[in-house]
């Protein structure tokens, strides 16, 4: 079979499984998320913290919740990270530096899992588990939190319900359930998978070798497979080896790629279910899958057009080109990261795809509970831009989108480029940054060096993690800088969210008329697509031109 139709193969039963996914993986979490019944170990929990599952939360109440358990989430971290001499399964590893210590507490907190530094030759295998894992699964957890609150507030009925008044859910009743009832099992099932396929699993610290040449060669081990599983599931990303899903621990075989890809992709792609569960319509969900599906598609295709004349520099031949695009275009539309493939080897318009994955605020389909939540602040902007073009007053799925909901949505999509492009004008507009930045940290001046730049606060912002390895990250101005904008670009948003559903849940919701816009037909999934494409395309196109565009066309 030729390469072509080999990826053509991989591709359509990449679709097929997600297909088969999408009802039962999304029915499912709406019941987790909507039942009133909790199991006996989540009781346990409860009196443990000392809260009432069936009390709720006002938005404001709910966001605490989240930045409290955020906050010491990256206090524990970083001071596992700092004692790490001291603990037990080190593998001999000094305690992590200060500036490291917190840009990875941050970032792992954040789901972004940006590593500057090698972590199979960095962190032992306590602070792989205690600090790395856990955080996997729980920022994983918050943003499916955070998704479901938003789909509360657009459900809300006043009158009934669960939750009344403007409550919006119980962000630790959400928080536990997400990590206990989805994202372990899901985790342990696709663990035992990967084993099955070839990834490693054990905790067996550095083996030496001695090579045909006669020489010896340190050959690291660990718990290799049980990381990869919720580094996917979770669209966290950060990888065990400093290769991350190229290497061959971690991603033996073309096989294990596409479960990998499928991991990446299963849950967020099955949350339009859930959504359209949730509000009572399911063809609400299908309009979202649509929107996410098809910008998704149009991606990889540009993508592998631009590398299909490439080299295979940075790439592993089990994959080939095609294997390659396909897993990064799955990695950069989430907010997973991993890389099978070195992304700064790839031709300049190809890695500029990546990036424009990025930069469409992932949301297609964007990370677990990320994604989400940031296209249904799409579709509200999608609603009003079509009320003013008809003169109405814009609703959507009964709720009225007033001066409040519009500036809380403009807001929640302007947050992440100010952080993207003061970030990266910072890093050339001040002299004394500029000049540290050049000399330690970029290893390709001119233009690809400003993209290298561009792409790691993109990157950041989007709490992505991938990189152009090209950029030396491990330096106090990249540390400092791209951990500050990894904690904004995660929790501002997730404010305006929030905000956004307090807002909705207290209203009433009103009757469909003649004149309300359908928001299940195609009509309005093209306008959803054409307004994610409209701005991030006025937002990012000047900055594009500086760097990867530029680079291309040179």
């Amino acid at each position: 079979m030729g390469t072509f139709w080999l990826f053509v193969a991989q591709l359509a039963t990449l679709v097929l499984l997600l297909a088969l996914a999408y009802r039962p993986l999304g029915d499912y979490l709406a019941r987790v998320f909507t039942t009133d019944k909790d199991l006996a170990v989540e009781r346990g929990v409860y009196r443990l913290i000392g809260i009432d599952p069936r009390s709720e939360q006002s938005w404001p109440a709910y966001l605490r919740g989240v930045l409290a358990f955020s906050v010491v989430g990256i206090l524990i971290v970083y001071g596992l990270q700092r004692l790490q001499q001291f603990l037990p399964y080190s593998l001999g590893f000094p305690a992590v530096p200060e500036g490291t210590a917190f840009n990875t507490a941050i970032s792992f907190v954040t789901n972004t899992n940006w590593q500057s530094y090698s972590p199979d030759v960095t962190l032992g295998y306590t602070v792989q588990f205690a600090a790395l894992a856990v955080q996997n699964f729980v920022s994983a957890a918050v943003g499916i939190a955070v998704a479901v609150a938003l789909v509360r507030g657009f459900a809300a009925r006043r009158s009934r319900g669960a939750f009344t008044q403007a409550g919006i859910g119980n962000f630790w009743v959400d928080l536990i359930r997400g990590t206990g009832r989805v994202l372990l099992p899901l985790a342990l099932v696709s663990a035992v998978v990967l084993i099955a396929g070839g990834v490693i699993q054990n905790v067996g610290g550095f083996d030496t070798v001695h090579t045909i040449a006669g020489a010896t060669q340190s050959i690291p081990g660990g718990p290799v497979a049980s990381q990869e599983a919720i580094k996917l599931l979770g669209t966290n990303g950060g990888g065990f080896f400093n290769v991350n899903s190229a290497h061959p621990f971690e991603n033996p075989t073309a096989w294990t790629n596409l479960v990998e890809i499928f991991l990446m992709l299963v849950i967020p792609f099955s949350l339009p279910r859930t959504f359209g569960t949730m509000v009572g319509d399911k063809r609400q969900g299908y309009a979202i899958l649509a929107t996410m599906g098809s910008l998704f598609l149009v991606s990889l295709v540009a993508m592998t057009l631009f590398e299909l004349g490439g080299s295979m520099e940075g790439k592993e031949t089990v994959f080939g080109t095609l294997g390659s695009t396909l897993f990064n275009t799955a990695a950069t539309t989430t907010s997973t990261g991993a890389v099978n493939s070195m992304l700064d080897s790839y031709t300049p318009l190809g890695g500029m795809m990546a990036m424009i994955n990025m930069m469409l605020g992932e949301t297609v389909p964007g990370g677990v509970g990320s994604g989400l939540y940031g296209i249904l602040v799409i579709a509200v902007i999608a609603v009003f831009l079509a009320g003013l073009m008809v003169g109405r007053t814009p609703e959507y799925l009964g709720k009225k989108l007033g001066p409040r909901e519009i500036k809380l949505a403009s807001l929640y999509i302007l947050t992440t480029p100010a952080i993207v492009l003061l970030g990266t004008g910072l890093s050339f507009a001040v002299p004394a940054i500029r000049a540290d930045v050049e000399k330690t940290s970029i290893l390709n001046p001119g233009l690809h060096g400003f993209s290298e730049v561009l792409y790691a606060f993109t990157s950041a912002a989007n709490n992505n993690g991938s990189a152009f390895a090209g950029l030396t990250a491990a330096t106090p101005w990249f540390n400092t800088a791209l951990g500050v904008a990894m904690f904004l670009g995660r929790f501002v948003p997730i404010v305006f969210v929030l905000a956004l559903a307090g807002s909705l849940a207290a209203q009433n919701r009103i009757p469909a008329t003649a004149g309300t816009l359908p928001t299940h037909r195609p009509l309005f999934v093209g306008l959803m697509a054409g307004t994610i494409l409209l701005v991030s395309a006025l937002t990012y196109f000047p900055v594009l031109a500086l760097g990867p565009l530029a680079e291309g066309l040179h």
